[in-house]
């Protein structure tokens, strides 16, 4: 079982929903967000500081939403302003969608001459706030408004939660009419709307924006197959151990790093240990093959000097390394002096 179930949001969309909130209330929430993405219990913690600040209201997740620029929304925010139609960018969302949030799914259906982009959430009942599924589907309507223009509304928009609050500003910001406590959560856009060719559309940048994101789809991809131990003694196996540190595999796995230590505490092992398994097999190999000294190939694997080398030697093989050299390469390998240690 993958050590990464469970699902993980941008950092730039938690950016991005403390930047609208602080640009409605003129206030700011004193977060340390990590440079890639939180855990879902970090981003629902994070709602509800937001929710609980002076001057939220019911609608604040409607509002968050309307406020989002599209780098709050990753490279899918960028995809969307290079994309031919609605339609286009609605196939975009229901791809590329995991890489801003994957604790929901978009989709989009076709039939009777209307489109529903609907969403749904992954996680558990009740585990996402309705404001937040608010802000999902504003956010959505705000990004069509980036192609078909500030004055577009859908047909209609529906969510799974009962109202709270006025109705007023609902229509105010999504522009059509609005039912609550229904069947799906979704909004409904005319075929014709959805068809309808930009003027200007750039098909270069869009595959270029596009191939960045299979890449980073492919990534994220990846993460849920392989335990976090498996992807970081791989990352290891490349690095330099001189400066490797907890913050690059956990970039390459889109994780914060405090997200990367809890789940190789949950896979039982650690950032040190397996930093130390990889100084070891690094130290083992060079000390196999070639017949560099031990300050030499101290810092290769990361130690400060020959000193430290044999004493981690001893505590990994329980001899020094040249012990270890002599065993393991036939003197009729060895073509100089060594130090031994």
């Amino acid at each position: 079982m993958s050590a990464i179930e469970p699902p993980s949001v941008t950092a730039c969309y938690a950016l991005a929903v403390l930047s609208a909130t602080a640009e409605g209330t003129g206030g700011s929430a004193a977060w340390a967000l990590p440079t890639d993405r939180l855990e879902f219990g970090e981003m629902r913690a994070l709602w509800d500081e937001v929710l609980g600040a002076v001057g939220a209201g019911p609608h604040t997740g409607l509002l968050v939403g309307d406020r989002i620029r599209p780098e709050g929304l990753h490279i899918l925010g960028h995809l969307v302003l290079t994309c031919a139609s609605l339609a286009d960018a609605a196939r975009a969302a229901e791809r590329y969608h995991p890489l801003v949030s994957q604790a929901g799914t978009v989709t989009l259906q076709r039939r009777a001459g209307v489109g529903r982009v609907c969403y749904r959430p992954n996680v558990a009942p009740g585990a996402m706030h309705p404001q937040q599924v608010e802000a999902v589907v504003s956010s959505m309507v705000r990004a069509g408004r980036w192609i078909a223009g500030d004055g577009w509304a859908p047909l209609a928009v529906s969510f799974t939660h009962p109202r709270r609050g006025s109705a007023e500003p609902y229509a105010d910001v999504l522009g059509c009419p609005v039912v609550f406590d229904a069947p799906e959560t979704a909004i409904t856009v005319a075929d014709d709307d959805l068809d309808r060719r930009r003027p200007l559309y750039d098909p270069a940048l869009n595959a270029l924006h596009r191939a960045y994101a299979d890449r980073l789809l492919r990534r994220l991809s990846t993460a849920v197959t392989l335990t976090v131990a498996e992807h970081v003694r791989q990352w290891l196996e490349d690095a330099s151990l001189a400066d490797a540190g907890p913050d690059g595999p956990a970039k390459e796995l889109s994780l914060s790093v405090r997200t990367l230590r809890r789940a190789l505490h949950a896979e039982g092992t650690s950032w040190r240990a397996l930093l130390d398994t990889a100084r070891h097999g690094r130290a083992g190999r060079l000390l196999e093959t070639t017949d560099l000294p031990l300050d030499r190939i101290a810092p290769l694997v990361g130690l400060s000097g020959a000193t430290a080398l044999v004493r981690a030697f001893n505590r990994w093989e329980g001899m020094p390394p040249g012990a270890y050299r002599s065993r393991h390469r036939p003197r009729s390998e060895e073509r100089g002096p060594v130090c031994h240690g």
